[in-house]
């Protein structure tokens, strides 16, 4: 099944890129710039004016070369309008089990956000098939080291404040992999076109994912 091989691929890169209110104009380019770097996944939040069709067209263009979905997604209805779209997973800041069930009933990888471990058991239980523990930086790197002690069966991500330097110890921890935004996104070397920034920071975030792995 399709949504097996994507969970496997996204796990194996470790990395998705959150890329918050892009230009249209520019999306492209950036994406490339991440893909190139080696970034498994791209979310581009729903929040962000064009989501819908940046999606698609992200998914036209790039086909299985990398993962695309949405993010900031805070509804079952939201979640439709992206899968719709052509979108592989959804990303939510929030435990919503609505949204978590709609997009296992069309195949598509399910990542809600979490906080306590009861909602970690419960957005599992409900289907979830990896969990957001967001705010990353907030709860602290050993706080999913923790967390693993009593659940370690169940597939937790950080994001929020994930950086360079910082990404090996989230993975060492136990993080299966990490969410990172502006560390990654660099929003000053976007806005000056210097996308081989982007491709440059991407690359050192999968070595240190890949060296703290071993």
């Amino acid at each position: 099944m399709k949504k097996w091989e994507d969970l496997i691929r996204l796990k194996e890169s470790g990395l998705v890129a959150v890329i918050r209110k892009p230009k249209a104009s520019q999306i492209h380019a950036i994406a490339e710039a991440l893909v190139k770097g080696g970034v498994g996944a791209l979310e581009i939040t729903v929040d962000t004016p064009g989501a819908i069709p940046m999606i698609t067209s992200l998914k036209e263009t790039f086909e299985d070369r990398v993962l695309v979905g949405a993010g900031t997604v805070l509804d079952a209805e939201s979640a439709k309008a992206a899968i719709d779209a052509g979108a592989d997973f959804i990303f939510s800041p929030i435990l919503d089990v609505e949204t978590i069930q709609l997009t296992n009933r069309y195949g598509k990888i399910s990542i809600p956000g979490v906080m306590t471990p009861t909602e970690v058991v419960q957005a599992y239980s409900a289907g979830a098939d990896l969990l957001k523990v967001f705010p990353g930086d907030s709860l602290g790197i050993d706080y999913i080291k923790n967390l693993r002690g009593p659940l370690p069966h169940i597939p937790m991500m950080p994001t929020g404040g994930v950086s360079l330097n910082n990404v090996e110890a989230f993975i060492k921890s136990g993080a299966v992999a990490v969410g990172a935004g502006g560390t990654l996104v660099d929003k000053k070397a976007i806005d000056e076109e210097r996308y081989e920034v982007l491709t440059d920071i991407a690359r050192e975030f999968i070595k240190r994912i890949k060296n703290a792995r071993g």
